[in-house]
Parts: structure tokens; sequence; C-alpha cells
């Protein structure tokens, strides 16, 4: 899927190509955004800016995502766009866009911000399952690479569950968030076949054993993403002839 495996996880308002350039020299993957594609997931960006918090909030979110992959079409790592969307149409598009880019758009099924829940994105796909796995078809359609980033300790989700069903609509990629329960990740490789990232507290080469241990094929890392010391931990790791199999 990508190598090594070591991907760069979104970061709201930041996360964009030349986030993704200044680290390539350690990962395999970087995913930008997450970019909100339609007009009710861009409302709820507006709202989170106007709380200081960072949104991409480009005129047209396609074109956006299109320019962003097309600066690194020469990189060496695999890029992938996190999108947020209620509606299907602008997910199709935004899947063709990646697909023709041999990019991976990731739905995401993670946000837990309250103006992106209220309006159904995020988090709250995770227990709208019938939903979620449309998207997935939707995007799976245009064939690109179909990644799902979730998370751990949602009450009333079994992530084991939703992985069965998210791997029948065409997921490719499962990246989950663990939170605090890393164990979560062995669970579901026992429940799918997916390419399984996991994310969370990903620092060192103890997190990365433990990951991988449990199953992951991958790691990603988020909030220290702009730190090299980390990340080359992180690579060193995995690159370490005990954690290939």
């Amino acid at each position: 899927m990508f190598a090594p495996r070591l991907a760069l996880a979104s970061l709201s308002g930041e996360s964009d190509a030349d986030w993704a350039l200044t680290a390539e020299e350690y990962v395999g993957a970087a995913f930008l955004g997450g970019v909100a594609l339609d007009a009710t997931t861009r409302t709820a960006a507006r709202e989170l800016v106007a709380r200081d918090r960072t949104e991409f909030l480009p005129e047209n979110p396609v074109a956006f995502i299109d320019r962003e992959l097309s600066a690194l079409d020469g990189a060496s790592l695999r890029a992938g766009v996190n999108v947020r969307t209620t509606t299907i149409a602008p997910l199709r598009e935004a899947a063709r866009v990646c697909a023709s880019h041999g990019a991976i758009l990731e739905v995401n099924a993670h946000c837990r911000q309250d103006e992106l829940c209220a309006v159904g994105a995020g988090e709250t796909l995770l227990r709208d399952t019938d939903r979620l796995a449309e998207y997935v078809a939707a995007a799976a359609e245009k064939r690109p690479t179909v990644s799902v980033k979730v998370r751990a300790e949602v009450e009333g989700v079994s992530l084991p569950a939703l992985a069965q069903r998210l791997e029948t609509a065409g997921a490719d990629i499962l990246h989950v968030d663990a939170m605090d329960s890393e164990p979560v990740i062995r669970e579901v490789r026992e429940a799918c076949d997916c390419f399984l990232v996991a994310n969370n507290g990903v620092r060192d080469r103890e997190t990365v054993e433990e990951y991988l241990e449990y199953g992951a094929d991958a790691v990603s890392v988020g909030r220290p993403s702009d730190n090299p010391a980390v990340l080359s931990r992180v690579r060193v790791a995995l690159d370490a002839p005990e954690a290939r199999r």
C-alpha cells in the first residue's frame, strides 16, 4: 500500500502539500485535509473557524484537492486526502480526482467537533453504518484507494463489526485512532483484511512495536508530524528487522 509503513495523519487546516513534503524523507504516505466538501460541512467548518480552529475553506474544494495532489505527483510518498461530507455527489468528484493522481480518498468518520457532529458528519457516521457504507461504496466506484478514518471508544460502536461492513462496501484501508484502547487494533485485524493503519500516541519504538504486535500494517502520526525527531525514531523502529513481517 505504501512504504515505509509510516503515514502522516491529517490535521485540520494544516495538512497541505507543503506540510507533507517537509516530512517526505521519513514517511510513505501523507493524508491531507480534512477538507469539507459540501455546503453543510463547509458551514460547520466556518463555525469552527469562528472559534479559532484552523480549517481549509477554499472556494472550490475539489479543485483545491486537485492542486494539492498535483504538487505531490513527483513526491516519493503516497498522497491521500481526508474528506468530510454529508452528500455523495462531491464525494464522487473528490474520489475521481484522487484516482487520477493515484491517491487515497479517506472518508472522515473521525472528527468529534460538535459543529461537524451536529450536521451528521465525522464521528456520527460511526453510528450510521448504512450511510457510511454508502459513502465508501460511492467513493469506490471511482476507483481510488479508499480509506476510512475511525476512532475507538465511541459508545455503542463495535469497530470490528463496522470494519467488516466497510470492507464489504469497498474500503481498502482502515485508519484507526485507537484512543486509549490499543488492543482494539487486534480486534479489527481479526475482523477484516483491510490494510490497517494504527493511530494515536505513536512516538517511538515501544509504541510502534505494540501496534505491529496487535496486527497493524502501518502506523500514523498526527500532532508530531512536524517533529523530525519523532518521525526519525518511528521510522527507525519500522525499519528494524524485528518489525518486518
